[in-house]
């Protein structure tokens, strides 16, 4: 079955040419793009980039990733924070008409937990969370084996759950989960541990000169060199990460939580002080059935998401016929 995905985020778009055959999938050929300012140009570069790719075949369906708010049921992006001026924008609408195929749309978040679940780290399982944890922490839900999408279409955003009265922000909340596990908020860490460090006569290693530099990415290089307040970012971050989880596992009590982006690259300074926290605030039985484990679908995920949500979303048209 050929399907095309459509990657969509604020910075780049990329478009892929996919099979997907006996709950496994590949991807066959793939072309990316600086996302235009207006969605009409971007939606024509990418339609014609799936035509170049496709060759003249028909997809069996298409699929779009794209970052929220959106309608997922009607096809619609309804104006992303990464996305300005994409308001109401009919994605299905558009590309069913241009390729004469059915058309699904998945938040980027649910797309992922989708391909992580079919074709990834959770692969066999019944209940799972993925936890994109980048630079926000969204996430997507599978329980009893289907997408869980809730009342219209917010389920599964964890970055809002508040975790300290004070704390880094995320998700335009102080103290939030987002706001202790996302790209953002480890660089909020080393920028309020580095300044005490710097009080106290001895500057991280990730300090050049300028709080502004400060990224997740210099923290994580400099823990990973052994600088002692890196270290000690990571190990708030690696708890707070914990006593998220610990919250996700009691009320799904899911098989397994795939989690991407940093903790797959930094899962040695994370899991130590996550699996201390769990231990402390999860209940034991919830905590006895569940794995959590890094997403086996590295940088490509996104096209496999894409790719996924077409994939899925056939699945299901058939599935209600």
């Amino acid at each position: 079955m050929i399907l095309i995905g459509f990657d969509i985020g604020g910075t780049k778009c990329a478009v892929s040419l996919g099979e997907a055959e006996n709950g496994r999938a590949r991807v066959l050929k793939r072309r990316a793009l600086a996302t235009p300012k207006r969605w009409q140009d971007a939606l024509e570069s990418l339609f014609i980039l799936a035509e170049e790719l496709l060759e003249g075949r028909t997809p069996a369906a298409c699929g779009f990733s794209c970052g929220g708010p959106l309608d997922a049921k009607a096809g619609l992006v309804l104006s992303p924070p990464n996305l300005p001026g994409w308001d109401r924008v009919p994605l299905t609408r558009l590309a069913r008409k241009r390729f004469g195929a059915p058309c699904f749309l998945e938040n980027d978040a649910n797309a992922c937990a989708l391909a992580e679940w079919r074709w990834g780290a959770g692969r066999g399982s019944r209940n799972m969370a993925f936890l994109t944890f980048g630079t926000g922490l969204g996430a997507g839900l599978i329980l009893e084996g289907r997408l869980i999408r809730g009342a219209n279409g917010n389920a599964g955003e964890a970055g809002h759950i508040r975790l300290s009265p004070f704390g880094p922000a995320g998700y335009g909340k102080e103290g939030s989960f987002e706001g202790f596990c996302s790209g953002g908020g480890i660089a909020q860490l080393g920028v309020t541990l580095g300044r005490r460090a710097l009080q106290r006569g001895a500057a991280p290693a990730y300090y050049t000169g300028s709080w502004e530099d400060v990224t997740a990415k210099s923290v994580a290089e400099a823990a990973m060199a052994g600088d002692g307040t890196a270290r000690d970012v990571f190990d708030l971050c690696g708890g707070k990460l914990g006593e998220g989880l610990a919250v996700l596992a009691d009320v799904l009590n899911p098989e397994v939580i795939v989690i991407g982006s940093i903790f797959a690259r930094c899962e040695a300074l994370l899991r130590p002080a996550m699996e201390r926290a769990m231990a402390r605030e999860c209940l034991p039985a919830a905590l006895s059935a569940l794995r959590v484990v890094p997403a086996a679908l590295g940088e490509g995920i996104g096209d496999y998401a894409a790719l996924c949500a077409a994939e899925y979303g056939l699945a299901e048209e058939k599935h209600t016929a």
